[in-house]
């Protein structure tokens, strides 16, 4: 091949578009001046559908605009103001769904927290975002209990599994899960409301609409940050709005929005891939969501699947796998399955393989960040030859109106085919990092131009396969881990002189956390070690590994430690 640089190529990916997708969308987004118009229209036009399944209980999306508006009736009438912040720390529940809309009908900002957050990560979340209202599952309180004297939370909502199930059903739920299972720790949270109180009170007020434009700030998706805390990536109306539109462009017409989809949900709404794809764009081709509150519990998975005949499933390397390993779930009927779009981490050849041999259908990877609403590129989606597809490892070409390019470690353009570090403009691109201007400038240039930070190439057709990711990042499950935050925890156990943190592979969740450490006392042990990260850590943070060195860590001139040398 000869040598051309992408900007050369005049985004040749476009040939890989399938007919009907469009080079381009709509930029400026006349239609939709906001997300509220983006509710309101596809709430009205299904409005006779289910939308949400959790428990076996349905929510139509009529009813999903009903108690959406009550939630921002009651949010106004306690005083929540256009560009306040309200944190969401719940799991995947019918409650997630009408406290997004009802933040997003009152002005407010969305700050997903994810609940199995720590004390400590909890805290630097609320404090850092300035969210006053937080809506949190009962099973997750005892954690803000410990934090929230410290935060700037004025009012706390308090949901349970059963608040939304029915009288009878869900007082058995909440008995089951308190009184049974114990899993809801003692808390003690004066002032806070139940979930159907809200709702309830929500009822007898009136919803203001708020003037909102596509600039507005919508969301504030928080990821890892390089400096050890997580940093919330700001958003607009216009971000999100333009990333449905380039998805609704990408599958065209392929699916029949007069022909109700059914989709499996597994990731957790409050994640950006599932927020957009699952909650987001689900509804604007009026889908109907089954919500899994743990996806980990395949057998629980599978419960809830039993009776149930889906069209569509959205996941990562390590959920697929682990319903692979399920034999009802193998045995089960796959037949109306059409589409299964893997993202957020890397998907194992040999898993997709054993998907393929399993179900039929190809894994249809994609490849985005939060940074980008998220998604970037996707492989071409032709439902009517899936089963005719194979997996590719690739993660397709960008979506309309995204541009990419590759950039050297010298600065100058990659050659087509040639590796170098990945780019992305376009409208879904973020604002920036909330009121971290110089972490901004960092990633973000004066054009518009994103560094992601990993390390891909192109082909001749324009497809991109990713070749590295961040030098220091670590992939687990498909959730970012930083080594500093991981070496910040560390650090902090008296014991502890030096420590390093790094990643490794790992054939189920595609990398490990793995710290070494240089030991101040001696008598340190690697189980008190973990005890310590576990107080402070989410668990897939936590390491797997400690290994012990005797010598101080490998550094550069300037003193910092060389992860690389300790890969």
């Amino acid at each position: 091949m000869n040598a051309v640089s992408l900007e050369q190529t005049e985004r040749l990916w476009l040939n890989a578009y399938l007919p009907g997708v469009p080079a381009d969308i709509d930029a400026g987004i006349e239609e939709y001046p906001s997300l509220r118009e983006v509710f309101l229209e596809h709430l009205h036009k299904f409005r006779e559908r289910v939308a949400y399944v959790s428990i076996g209980t349905e929510m139509t999306y009529a009813d999903w605009e009903v108690q959406g508006i009550a939630f921002a009736a009651w949010l106004q009438a306690q005083g929540v103001k256009k560009g306040d912040r309200v944190a969401l720390m719940m799991p995947n529940c019918l409650q997630y769904p009408i406290c997004l809309l009802g933040t997003i009908l009152a002005g407010a900002v969305v700050v997903n927290v994810n609940p199995l957050y720590t004390a400590r990560e909890l805290q630097h979340l609320l404090k850092d975002s300035g969210a006053e209202t937080l809506v949190i599952f009962e099973n997750f309180a005892h954690t803000l209990e410990k934090v929230v004297a410290a935060s700037t939370v004025k009012r706390v909502v308090i949901a349970a599994i059963g608040d939304l199930l029915g009288t009878f059903k869900g007082a058995a739920m909440n008995f089951i899960l308190r009184s049974v299972q114990k899993q809801v720790p003692r808390f003690n949270l004066p002032g806070a409301v139940r979930f159907n109180q809200v709702l309830k009170q929500g009822r007898g007020q009136t919803h203001l609409a708020v003037p909102m434009n596509r600039e507005d700030l919508a969301f504030l998706q928080y990821t890892g940050g390089t400096t050890g805390d997580a940093k919330g990536v700001m958003l607009s109306h216009r971000n999100i709005i333009a990333n449905l539109l380039q998805a609704k462009a990408w599958v065209g017409d392929q699916l029949d929005q007069n022909q109700q989809e059914t989709n499996v949900t597994l990731l957790p709404l409050y994640h950006i891939f599932s927020l957009t794809v699952n909650c987001l764009m689900f509804m604007c081709l009026g889908g109907r969501n089954i919500l899994i509150a743990n996806p980990r519990d395949v057998k629980r998975v599978q419960m809830i699947l039993r009776k149930e005949r889906f069209n569509g499933i959205a996941g990562v390397n390590t959920l697929f796998n682990g319903l692979l390993e399920n034999k009802e779930f193998c045995a089960r009927d796959f037949s109306d399955l059409r589409m299964v779009i893997a993202g957020g981490m890397a998907t194992h050849t040999a898993v997709a393989k054993r998907w393929k041999e399993v179900t039929g259908l190809p894994i249809i990877e994609g490849y985005g960040l939060t940074e980008c609403s998220p998604v970037v590129s996707i492989s071409p989606i032709d439902i009517s030859r899936m089963r005719e597809m194979e997996f590719t490892g690739s993660i397709g070409v960008p979506l309309p109106s995204t541009w990419v390019r590759f950039v050297r470690e010298d600065g100058e353009l990659a050659e087509l085919g040639e590796q170098g570090e990945l780019q992305v403009r376009g409208p879904q691109v973020m604002q920036g990092y909330w009121k971290r201007p110089a972490e901004t400038a960092e990633v973000l240039d004066a054009e518009g131009w994103l560094s992601t930070g990993d390390i891909g190439v192109m082909n001749e057709l324009g497809f991109i396969r990713l070749v590295d990711r961040k030098k220091d990042m670590i992939l687990v499950s498909g959730f970012n881990v930083y080594p500093n935050e991981i070496e910040d925890v560390v650090a902090l156990h008296p014991g502890v002189a030096e420590v390093a943190a790094i990643g490794v592979e790992d054939g189920v969740t595609g990398e490990r956390v793995k710290i070494i450490v240089v030991r101040k006392d001696q008598s340190l042990t690697q189980e008190q070690i973990l005890a310590h990260c576990r107080e402070y850590l989410t668990g897939y943070k936590v390491p797997r590994f400690v290994e012990f060195r005797t010598q101080e860590l490998p550094k550069t001139t300037v003193g910092k430690v060389l992860r690389r040398a300790l890969r």
